[in-house]
């Protein structure tokens, strides 16, 4: 067995205790058990407001103070409570605005009947539009966790890469320099052709180890963004150029291959877009030529990256695991950025846009990574 609905707080603004007296015997009369309070003027409205409340109802006409202004002073507090005028005389103009401000509802007193449902109305659609608010909320808070779960996964991959790299190049990168070293003396001294030949071909072995270790290193931590961004991406494209086959074309607008300072993390985040694009190009476009143009228009660094392949799909771009895109979108939002795709016959094209708030930076030039530590690769010889 249920124990009986809780008594509805209601505030009544009415100057006439009749009136008063014949709307709550209609409330009662239709099952509605009201705690209410009547009260006449602004100063006792102004100090109702501060309590808990579940609707307000308020006569149109009362001494030096009017049910609209009530009902302006309610939603200047912030407070989200249903809002009934109730009037002897109410002209359609009046009715409207009133609906208009935030009204749930409005009656004659000549037609109470319909009270009981306008209040049970304006209850409920006040607790629908908190719950979603709350829902809302809640949903904000979710995206803002995810969003940092993001940044945080995004950032410790970015060092867990670092650390593979530094590893790379002291234990891996050491030990092959030396032997190639080793093996370089063993050739200088061999008297037999036949050992001779085969440490050639060992150094040629440790020579190719050498340069893949370095390409391992660069893919894991782009230490030539020490140079700039500019310089770091006429790096990547003439490396895709010579890679692929593809005919790739660089282009800075507005920028210098000068080290300039762009805010900490940009350089890295547009490096990582323009090598997850070109990576998808080589691996699904089938292209002939692709362009990267990096520019700084209006505080915002943009950089666009289009190729002239097969193009993407609405069912390539809705796959459960396409991972690579979502990834450039989290990518993009660590930096206060964006990512936007398009995608035809002619081929796809995507823009990365950030930007960028230090008004102290000076974004013409190609931009310093503050996320990458400076490279030991440059020790490493190749002879």
């Amino acid at each position: 067995m249920t124990g009986a609905a809780p008594a509805i707080r209601l505030l009544h603004l009415e100057d006439s205790e009749p009136d008063h007296v014949l709307a709550m015997a209609y409330l009662k009369r239709n099952g509605i058990d009201a705690d209410a309070r009547r009260i006449e003027t602004r100063a006792e409205f102004e100090v109702a407001l501060t309590e808990p409340w579940d609707i307000v109802l308020s006569d149109y006409h009362l001494p030096g103070f009017g049910g609209l202004e009530a009902l302006q002073m309610l939603r200047a507090s912030g407070r989200q409570l249903p809002f009934i005028l109730v009037s002897g005389q109410i002209g359609e103009d009046t009715a409207v605005e009133a609906m208009r401000n935030g009204a749930s509802d409005y009656l004659l007193k000549a037609n109470l009947a319909r009270l009981a449902p306008a209040v049970e109305h304006a209850i409920a659609a006040a607790e629908a539009q908190l719950a979603r608010l709350i829902a809302d909320r809640e949903l904000q808070a979710s995206r803002k966790r995810l969003s940092e779960l993001a940044q945080h996964l995004q950032t410790s991959v970015e060092a867990e890469r670092q650390a593979i790299a530094r590893e790379i190049h002291d234990d891996v990168g050491g030990s092959l320099t030396a032997l190639k070293f080793e093996l370089d003396w063993i050739r200088r001294h061999a008297a037999e052709p036949e050992v001779q030949q085969r440490v050639a071909m060992a150094l040629e072995t440790v020579t190719s180890a050498i340069e893949a270790s370095q390409r391992i290193m660069q893919n894991l931590r782009p230490a030539i963004l020490e140079q700039g961004l500019v310089a770091a991406l006429q790096w990547m494209t003439s490396r895709f150029e010579k890679r692929t086959g593809v005919a790739c074309d660089f282009r800075a607008s507005g920028l210098s291959p000068d080290r300039r300072a762009l805010p900490a993390g940009v350089p890295l985040a547009a490096y990582r877009t323009a090598q997850e694009a070109l990576t998808n190009v080589s691996k699904h476009a089938g292209a002939t030529r692709v362009v990267v143009d990096l520019s700084i228009t209006g505080g915002v660094l943009s950089l666009e990256v289009s190729d002239n392949g097969r193009g993407l799909s609405q069912a390539d771009l809705a796959k459960a695991r396409s991972f690579g895109i979502r990834g450039l979108h989290e990518r993009a939002s660590t930096v206060s950025g964006w990512v936007d795709l398009s995608s035809g016959a002619a081929g796809t094209t995507l823009i990365l846009s950030v930007p960028l708030h230090d008004a102290g930076a000076a974004v013409a030039g190609g931009g310093d990574n503050a996320d990458v530590e400076p490279s030991e690769t440059a020790a490493w010889t190749v002879t």
